[in-house]
């Protein structure tokens, strides 16, 4: 192997800067050319790859969102979209990728390997850390600080003001910074996809939490929770109980960007060096992810058929901590 290529595909997390240069600069290291694609599978259909360097990566470990830019694309998903993108791999004489995204991503890596035989090793890059064969992805760690420190804000204007929040919290359909965001922030009721949600019994703890004297609740909602959204929530226990003037706050996006921790960018590193070297040792169709102490290296496939799920415990912690 002489020269390969890295990409940020699907939504955007902190630390994938981190990734990247990590990639450079472990591809540098052994000699390898090291191209970058930019706007993930769609810059790879319009040939968008350049040549970088290690000094090309200076200065953006702090960084978030990506340098390579990021975006989804529907031409990748057809046969016609793919056999373009591997030609243009191979008009640059790229033999391997790293992609660093989601598990989405990591079908889109799977096919360009088994169709046309580019070999390709993922990084996990979501906030949602959702993502099988890995403890932790890219972005979650950074986007559970900064949902926490949301939560901490608005506690205290709940409390002046003593209102009722319902604080949605991105993740997809997958729980997982909801519930540990919830317990981190000292929420009253976490609400999760894993879990159907009553609302007659979130209203019920409400009641109780008032009689008790709690003055002020903060209630987080998953975005993907089976209730609805948050403004969901809100409206029916609104219509179904005295709380009749609720906040809903939403998060967001605001979770996605900002400067990544200390924790996310040494991840970032130490996963991008190992993928530069499953290349060399002729690995692919592996993802790799962190397991305890060690990186390891799973199947691709593995990120979507086993996914990262929360201890189902820790819905007993939150209800312990809540009362």
């Amino acid at each position: 192997m002489k020269r390969i290529a890295v990409l940020t595909s699907g939504g955007d997390s902190p630390g994938m800067n981190a990734a990247i240069r990590a990639v450079v600069r472990a591809a540098t290291y052994h000699d390898l050319g090291v191209y970058a694609v930019d706007r993930g599978y769609q810059g790879l259909i319009e040939n968008r790859i350049r040549p970088m360097s290690a000094r090309d990566v200076g200065g953006i470990i702090n960084r978030g969102g990506t340098i390579l830019r990021t975006a989804r694309c529907k031409a990748f998903m057809e046969t016609e979209g793919r056999a373009q993108a591997a030609a243009n791999l191979k008009s640059h004489s790229i033999e391997g990728l790293v992609v660093i995204g989601g598990d989405g991503s990591y079908r889109g890596a799977q096919a360009l390997d088994a169709e046309h035989g580019i070999r390709c090793i993922g990084l996990p890059g979501t906030i949602d850390n959702d993502i099988g064969g890995t403890d932790y992805t890219i972005g979650y760690d950074t986007a559970l600080n900064i949902a926490v420190e949301a939560i901490d804000r608005i506690r205290d204007t709940a409390e002046s003001h003593e209102r009722l929040f319902f604080i949605e919290v991105m993740g997809r359909d997958s729980g997982y910074l909801s519930m540990m965001s919830g317990i981190a922030g000292g929420a009253e009721e976490i609400l999760v996809p894993e879990t159907p949600t009553d609302i007659p019994a979130l209203v019920e703890k409400l009641q109780h939490d008032r009689r008790k004297g709690k003055r002020s609740s903060i209630i987080v909602v998953a975005e993907g929770d089976d209730a609805g959204r948050a403004i969901d929530v809100a409206h029916m226990v609104s219509e179904t109980s005295e709380f009749k003037d609720p906040r809903v706050v939403v998060i967001g996006h605001l979770q996605r960007g900002g400067t990544p921790t200390a924790f996310d960018r040494i991840l970032a590193s130490r996963l991008g060096i190992r993928a530069v070297e499953a290349l060399v040792q002729g690995e692919t169709g592996k993802m790799v992810g962190i397991h305890g102490k060690s990186v390891v290296l799973h199947p691709l496939e593995e990120a979507w058929t086993n996914r990262t799920l929360f201890d189902p415990s820790l819905i007993q912690v939150a209800h312990v901590l809540a009362t």
